[in-house]
């Protein structure tokens, strides 16, 4: 009887590893955030503000360059109007990404570009750089916590 006993606590064990490896294989990794940029960003492409606002979450932060934080999801989206003028364009690249071993939280950064024109019709380029930070929410899915962006300087001359 207690052979049997052990041999059912091993096979329980066991088994017990194998669900936390298989469980611990589908966490979240860097990999995982520099695909979400990439769906992010088609779907800011695709959809405009309404498509890069689906992945903020409801108490995120933006954090825009020069100026105070807004915080929640509907007052940022009141500042993303800007998304929707066919003369605009928003493109980013992460560069870098990580997400630490509790998995619930991670942060890309990168590079973006801004296109727009001038009152007068000109192009005007900005580049910038970005960082977000993401967090799992309650339903498994990734949404955008903190989201924050600063100007590159202009480089003159060599």
């Amino acid at each position: 009887m207690k052979v049997w006993s052990m041999v059912f606590a091993v096979v329980i064990g066991a088994v017990g590893l194998g669900v936390r490896s298989s469980a611990d294989a589908k966490l979240a990794t860097a990999d995982t955030l520099r695909h979400l940029e990439g769906e992010f960003m088609k779907a800011a492409a695709e959809k405009v503000s309404e498509g890069y606002m689906s992945y903020y979450a409801e108490d995120a932060v933006e954090v825009p360059n020069g100026e105070d934080a807004i915080q929640g999801k509907a007052n940022i989206a009141k500042t993303m109007g800007f998304l929707d003028d066919k003369k605009n364009q928003l493109v980013w690249t992460p560069v870098g990404a990580d997400i630490p071993a509790s998995g619930d939280m991670g942060y890309t950064w990168g590079a973006f570009e801004f296109r727009s024109k001038d009152k007068d019709g000109n192009p005007v380029v900005e580049h910038c750089n970005y960082t977000s930070i993401w967090k799992k929410q309650k339903d498994g899915s990734w949404k955008v916590v903190l989201d924050m962006g600063n100007a590159r300087p202009v480089k003159k001359g060599n």
